[in-house]
């Protein structure tokens, strides 16, 4: 098994993405298959991509990633943030240009907690005057 070049920890709702970046060609490989596999919605596929994308290194490295928790959204996000924090390793350069597209900010949203007396987070049961 090859020494991983850089490595990053993405996170995205209840996802986790743990990356390693290798020297390769461009393989992106997530859970043992082929990215295009585990994500086959087109939409998921360009978020992966994107940081790569954005610093045209996408043929310099292989990705391989292991995914934990979530759904496909946060999956797919969490991959994102962690391929763009490894690629950050790279140079002070690439970290700027990934910081200004804002890809290595942590996306803070998560599901609001349900409160007691209230039927979801925030919908309160309905009120009747008589």
């Amino acid at each position: 098994m090859a020494e991983a070049l850089y490595t990053g920890t993405g996170r995205r709702k209840t996802a986790v993405a743990r990356v390693r970046l290798l020297p390769g060609d461009g393989k992106i490989t997530v859970n043992g298959r082929d990215y295009k596999e585990y994500f086959p919605r087109p939409a998921y596929q360009t978020v992966v991509t994107s940081p790569l994308a954005l610093l045209g290194s996408a043929s310099n490295y292989d990705v391989v990633a292991k995914l934990e928790g979530g759904g496909p959204t946060g999956q797919a996000e969490a991959l994102r943030h962690g391929i763009a924090r490894a690629l950050a390793e790279e140079s002070q350069e690439s970290r700027g240009e990934l910081k200004n597209a804002g890809m290595l900010t942590r996306d803070a949203r998560a599901v609001e907690r349900k409160k007691y007396g209230l039927k979801k987070a925030r919908k309160r049961p309905q009120f009747s005057k008589r």
